[in-house]
């Protein structure tokens, strides 16, 4: 058995019955959807012609979003249904990201991943789906793939098929019969139309500084939601009810003037938000502290001080926790964390870094206790060899927590702008920029040995120039892969994320910085750490959000 979809959007009339018989049978919550129909009118008045497409999950034959998923919660059945299980989602909103079709959404009342499953508990009972079911045209065809008899089968055999994103490779199994490409591809129409045709289009907050971005309105994020189902109250940022101007918008000049023009969608919201950019910056603190540490001692470069290690070992211990913290506060289903080390899934990265941080954690966390015991005299001296060993032993833990994010992004296969080979080593680099400007802003409040602080200096000088270098000459100076990537770096380098890049980041992170240094001031020095460390957070806030802004749908 391999089930498929086949759409017939040659018979199509744009009826919502699926969309509706869908949240019927499956009681999705309202502001979510699992089947929707998306609407494309092109021409000019008034030759005009509406195109229908019904979208949702491919039921891809390589899903993605089974290989990012931490704890087996999306699954991919022998069937070839890719199936959910909310009783095992953490809502890391991984699956989110890694789907390309924005067939994905966190049920706004569970905190749970939730999608089109196939009417699984319909399928097993030999029963159609029920947007198969309700369609008055027979424009949705279920059925065998691998069976020559199925319907299904001789339609595809029959007719000329399109899918959805062929070049990301996932092989979808949701295949449309007279495809139009303004509906196909979702960045073939600019999101500029100030109304839909049953939706109002209204400017939105993020709710954690994001810019407005248009689309209807949106359903209250599932944290909120159950915040209000509870009495609590909601925060004054969170989208809620009409805005003032009321809720009909007519754009200027005539109607239908324009060639092509979106009628109708089902907008989604952006899954991570800012303590994605602030856990990657503190977890490059905790693991560009303990590596400059380990390498300046075992290379020679600084002798050992133990009121330095004590305090630079601490602070790469608080910082990974503080990144722990934020991890598990991203969670829709925070309480659920352990599962990641319970019912691992290992081919995914959230896993693997997840286990990088907890044996680092130990390792870092064992030698810093015999640090500080050696150093307040607890300790036999013999303890020296096994502080060397946990040391050294931290080195590659400490390096694969900084840069397994790298290889998480890369698994993000909704979001193109991620999918960079310069990423791990971009990520090594800022780890060292973090950890030594952190220790440069440490050293103001004990005394620290001329040659360590010296060492953090040029360590913090180098990795600015070579930070800098990476970003403009590798990550935006060379083209992109994809029109979506391209479009997430326009938002950064031209769009409304150009302040966070070229102010917050290159200038006030960069290039003020390394002029501050110069100086060998220690407060300016410093002060130029705190100037990094902001700016490199701006430019993972833009990092992370911007490739999130462009539609997958």
């Amino acid at each position: 058995m391999n089930y498929g979809f086949l759409i017939r959007n040659d018979r199509c009339i744009g009826c919502h019955a699926c969309s509706t018989a869908c949240k019927s049978e499956n009681e999705v919550p309202l502001g979510v959807n699992r089947t929707w129909v998306k609407s494309v009118e092109t021409g000019a008045f008034p030759n005009v012609r509406r195109h229908f497409q019904v979208t949702r999950c491919n039921h891809c034959a390589n899903p993605p979003c089974v290989r990012i998923c931490p704890v087996t919660a999306m699954y991919q059945r022998d069937d070839g249904i890719v199936e959910f299980d909310p009783e095992a989602c953490i809502g890391c909103k991984a699956c989110l990201q890694a789907c390309p079709y924005d067939a994905i959404y966190v049920d706004p009342e569970s905190g749970t991943a939730a999608k089109c499953h196939y009417c699984a508990h319909r399928t097993d009972l030999g029963l159609e789906p029920a947007c198969v079911v309700v369609c008055p045209e027979h424009a949705i065809i279920a059925g065998d793939l691998d069976d020559p008899r199925s319907e299904i089968s001789q339609m595809l055999a029959e007719n000329q098929v399109t899918v959805r994103k062929p070049e990301q490779g996932t092989a979808p199994k949701l295949f449309y019969v007279e495809g139009n490409d303004a509906n196909l591809t979702p960045t073939a129409v600019e999101r500029t139309p100030t109304t839909f045709a049953w939706a109002d289009v209204l400017p939105l907050h993020e709710g954690d500084g994001a810019p407005h971005r248009s689309g209807p309105v949106e359903p209250v994020p599932p944290k909120a939601a159950r915040r209000a189902k509870s009495g609590a109250p909601l925060r004054a940022s969170q989208p809620q009810g009409l805005p003032d101007a009321g809720p009909i918008h007519v754009g200027d000049g005539r109607m239908a003037e324009q060639m092509v023009q979106v009628a109708y969608n089902a907008q989604h919201t952006i899954p991570w938000h800012w303590p994605v950019p602030a856990y990657l910056v503190t977890k490059g603190i905790g693991a560009g502290l303990f590596m400059l540490l380990a390498l300046g001692l075992g290379l020679g470069l600084f002798p050992f001080d133990g009121l330095t290690f004590v305090v630079g070992g601490f602070l790469a211990l608080l910082f990974t926790a503080l990144t722990t913290a934020l991890l598990v506060f991203d969670l829709e289903r925070p309480e659920r964390f352990l599962r990641i080390i319970f019912r691992p899934q290992w081919k995914s990265w959230l896993t693997r870094g997840a286990f990088l941080l907890i044996g680092f954690s130990v390792v870092a966390g064992g030698w810093w206790l015999l640090e500080a015991g050696a150093y307040l005299g607890w300790w036999d001296p013999l303890s020296s060899t096994l502080r060397a060993v946990l040391l050294w032993a931290g080195v590659p833990l400490a390096a694969g927590a900084a840069v397994y994010t790298a290889f998480l992004f890369g698994q993000a296969e909704g979001r193109d702008l991620w999918q960079s080979t310069l990423l791990p080593v971009h990520l090594l680099v800022q780890a060292f920029l973090a950890g030594s400007a952190t220790l440069l802003v440490a050293g103001l409040f004990f005394e620290m040995p001329e040659v360590i602080a010296h060492t953090a200096r040029v360590t913090f000088g180098a990795a600015l120039v070579l930070d800098l270098l990476v970003t403009l000459l590798g990550e935006f100076g060379m083209p992109h892969a994809s029109e979506a990537a391209v479009r997430a770096a326009h938002l950064i380098s031209h769009g409304p994320y150009a302040p966070h890049f070229w102010i917050g980041s290159i200038v006030f992170g960069h290039v003020v910085p390394f002029g501050l240094l110069v100086f060998g001031v220690p407060v300016l020095t410093a002060l130029a750490g705190v100037l990094a460390l902001v700016g490199l957070y701006l430019y993972e806030y833009a990092f992370v959000l911007a490739p999130q802004e462009v539609p997958n749908s």
